[in-house]
This record gives C-alpha cells, sequence and structure tokens, in this order.
C-alpha cells in the first residue's frame, strides 16, 4: 500500500471531509485508479514521532491536464487559487523551477475512511533516506535473488527486504534490487534517496557513465531511470562489498532458502 504524507493542516482538511483530490506534478508516487492509500498526517513537520496514520484513502478517478488549463471547478475538493499567478507560485516552491502552465497535472481524487489514528512505522517517517540495494545470482545465469534496506540518514536501519527472482544474471539481480528498494520508498512517500550498491556496472549505467550495450539489461535500466527521476532527489553511489553486508546477507539468506525447499522435494 503507498502512503501519501499531507501537512497537519490539509490532513485536517481530509478528515473533515473537505480535501478530496490531491494534484501531482510528475507523479511521483504513480497512483492510479483503485489504488489503496494510506494517508499520514505531519503534525509537525520537524517531529516525524509526532506523525501519524489517519485513515485510508481509495483513488475513485484521476483527471490529466495541464497546469494552465485548471479551472476553478478543478479546485473543489482541494486547494483554491486566486490567481494562475498564485497557483504556478505555489507549485514551483513545491518542485522548483521545472514547474511550468505546461506541465502536466494529475488531480488524483479520493475516498477516504478515518481510523483511529495508528502510529506511523519508522519507514513512514522518512522523508530522507539511504537505501542499500544488492542482487545476486548463483551460476550467472542461475539461481537469483534480490534485497534492499532502507536506513535513516545515521545508517539505522529501519525496514529491510528481499525477493526470490528465478533464473537471471549477476547483472540483472543487481538491477532488480534497485527496482525493488525504489518503488518500496516511492510506497512510502519518502523523497529524497542516496542509494548505496556494491555494483559498479549498475551504478555506472544509471549515473550514464556507461552505456547499456546488453539488450537484455535495457529495459531494466529504463525502468530504473523512470524511477529515479521520479524522486525530488537520488544520488547513487558505488561502495565497496564489504559496506554492503546487510543486503548481501539477505541475498544470500534467500537463496539458500530456495535450495532447502528444492532439497526438499
Amino acid at each position: 500500500m503507498k502512503t501519501l504524507k499531507f501537512d497537519h493542516n490539509f490532513a485536517d482538511q481530509i478528515l473533515r471531509g473537505e480535501k478530496t483530490s490531491t494534484w501531482r506534478l510528475f507523479d511521483d508516487k504513480d497512483l492510479s485508479v483503485n489504488d489503496l492509500l494510506k494517508i499520514v498526517d505531519k503534525v509537525d513537520p520537524d517531529k516525524p514521532d509526532s506523525w501519524k496514520v489517519i485513515g485510508q484513502a481509495k483513488v475513485t478517478e484521476i483527471v490529466e491536464k495541464k497546469l494552465g488549463d485548471v479551472t476553478l471547478e478543478d479546485m473543489k475538493g482541494h486547494q483554491f487559487f486566486g490567481s494562475q499567478e498564485e497557483m504556478l507560485e505555489y507549485y514551483q516552491r513545491v518542485y522548483g523551477k521545472r514547474a511550468s502552465l505546461e506541465t502536466p497535472v494529475k488531480m488524483v481524487f479520493f475516498s477516504f475512511v478515518p481510523t483511529a489514528g495508528d502510529a506511523a512505522t519508522p519507514a513512514m517517517l522518512l522523508e530522507e533516506a539511504k537505501l542499500y540495494t544488492d542482487g545476486g545470482s548463483r551460476g550467472n545465469p542461475g539461481e537469483s535473488a534480490c534485497a534492499y534496506a532502507i536506513c535513516k540518514m545515521d545508517d539505522t536501519v529501519v525496514e529491510k527486504s528481499g525477493y526470490y527472482i528465478g533464473i537471471a544474471t549477476n547483472n540483472q539481480a543487481e538491477y532488480y534490487g534497485f527496482k525493488q528498494g525504489l518503488e518500496r520508498c516511492r510506497e512510502l512517500g519518502i523523497d529524497k534517496i542516496d542509494l548505496f550498491s556494491d555494483s559498479e556496472l549498475v551504478v555506472n549505467q544509471v549515473n550514464g557513465t556507461y552505456k547499456v550495450k546488453n539488450q537484455e539489461l535495457a529495459p531494466l535500466h529504463q525502468e530504473v531511470k523512470a524511477l529515479v527521476d521520479s524522486f525530488e532527489k537520488v544520488t547513487i553511489t558505488h561502495i565497496p562489498r564489504e559496506l554492503n553486508k546487510i543486503t548481501d546477507h539477505e541475498v544470500n539468506r534467500i537463496l539458500d532458502q530456495q535450495q532447502r525447499i528444492k532439497n526438499q522435494h
């Protein structure tokens, strides 16, 4: 389930039924009709411990148009702007100068069901995070898995997970690690990512230093690049394997588990 975070005044409007839509420029969350969303109230933006889940929303409709074509009717259930200039100034504060009246805006309408105010998980509280990823193949190509770890900026792990891929190469598995980790960060509403990987090839390909010559990697490369572009900020850094032990252990744990399952049959 994806997570959307709102400043306290907007969250309050959602609870009162006054706010029933959110506008997404550059659609960093890739929202679609029928998506389920956890809604988080950033009670005090500077104190994540105060944030809380206020309910669940379901996307009921999506309308897309250029920002300059927005009408007063479109603003019902959303924030009201007195002029195009006021609206553009607001979104340039949020998205920077890349926002213009020609920028597509996705108007996301939702239904909302409040909860008793569940505590947000540690991962939900992050707007900036370190993301460690890894992937491995036993056989190259062979049985493969990928993993990621989402950490606070002081390297405290708040969430880690991994996935069995099937038959793949080492480089494909590394790309899947990037993909799964970035997708999870986007679901959690984390806007700024410092990504670390011990794959020199994949890091340099995603950063644009190396060309992608292997056609099997090209589709994964395109998916990962699109994910990177959907965040406010992403840096990607190559690190030695010894600094990537958490995700390396997770990859090997999954592959060992898969081998045990095969041996039982």
